[in-house]
Parts: structure tokens; C-alpha cells; sequence
């Protein structure tokens, strides 16, 4: 059986990474309230149909994505069921095409692992130059639901709090597409 913790409003008592620590950090600077549970690593759609019921809102889709010259990096955040289309992507963007980006590259950029992509890497200063694109469907809903830079810990924001407040503070721009 999956384990889904309880929902928890506290920061983890240990941190897993820098990264993990300074979403927390972030949050309390700017009085922003999180519910939180602690997990089994949630890697699968099927681990993740777990955690949106204990938390009551779905997981979103994060992928790390770059130009073919590994000089333009992108986190594009987008509603679970929505399958990534690169032409349409491209696109909506103007851009070249663009593909995922080495593991190596989410690492040093972003400060996590493959499975635990988020939108709240941007307040590292490593991501400064990473472009942050969300699916329209994500911005207009009402929670946020993502991981907090772990696999086994995924966090429930407003999404009014993450695009008028922890994302202006790190000073990242945000396209929706």
C-alpha cells in the first residue's frame, strides 16, 4: 500500500535538500499557508491518484525541457492528464524545438531529482535563468498542488498565492500559455 501521511501545516523537521528547506523559508517570509503530506516516493500516476485524495486537489505535470544547444531551459507545469505535445509547446511559445533536458542539467539548474520537478525551484538562485511556463488550466485553478523539491513530499498552495507572491519574489517572470 501507498503511504500518504495525514495532511501536516508545519514545515518537515529535517530537511531532504537546500532547495526543500528554502520552499519552507519562502513560505513563511511571505505568510503563505501550505498543507503538506509526507509520501512513499510518488513516481507514477497511479502514486499520485494517492496523494490527490488525501490532499483533495491533483498533482500537477512539471517537465525540464531545453533547446536542442542546451542553452535555454524550461519548467513547463501543466494539468496531470495532459499529454506534452513539443509542436504545440513550441508553438504557443514561438521557440525552436525543444526536448528534456538531461537529468544532470535538472540537477545543477533546479536543485532536484528526476520525479521531484517543481515550479518552486525558482527561488533558487541557480534557476534565475530558467524560463517558468504554465497551462492556462493550472493558473486558473484555484490549489496548486506539487512537490516541495522531494519525491516524498508534495505541498498544497493557492495558486493565487504562488503567481502574486512566491513567484514574484524570486523574481522569475511567468508565461501561461
Amino acid at each position: 500500500m501507498f503511504k500518504v501521511s495525514e495532511i501536516l501545516t508545519t514545515p518537515p523537521g529535517v530537511f531532504a535538500s537546500a532547495l526543500q528547506q528554502k520552499v519552507y523559508e519562502t513560505f513563511s517570509a511571505l505568510a503563505i499557508p501550505f498543507e503538506r503530506v509526507d509520501t512513499d516516493p510518488g513516481l507514477t500516476m497511479e502514486d499520485c491518484q494517492h496523494i490527490d485524495a488525501k490532499i483533495g486537489v491533483r498533482i500537477v505535470k512539471t517537465v525540464f525541457l531545453c533547446n536542442r544547444q542546451q542553452t535555454e531551459f524550461y519548467l513547463y507545469v501543466t494539468t496531470d492528464d495532459k499529454p506534452f505535445v513539443t509542436r504545440d509547446f513550441c508553438g504557443a511559445l514561438g521557440i525552436p524545438r525543444v526536448s528534456f533536458a538531461p537529468a544532470e542539467k535538472l540537477w545543477e539548474l533546479t536543485g532536484v531529482l528526476v520525479g521531484a520537478t517543481t515550479i518552486l525551484s525558482a527561488v533558487l538562485p541557480s534557476a534565475s535563468g530558467v524560463h517558468l511556463v504554465m497551462d492556462r488550466a493550472v493558473a486558473d485553478a484555484p490549489w496548486f498542488a506539487c512537490t516541495d523539491g522531494t519525491a516524498t513530499c508534495f505541498v498544497k498552495i493557492s495558486t493565487q498565492d504562488l503567481l502574486e507572491k512566491y513567484l514574484p519574489s524570486s523574481g522569475h517572470s511567468l508565461t501561461i500559455i
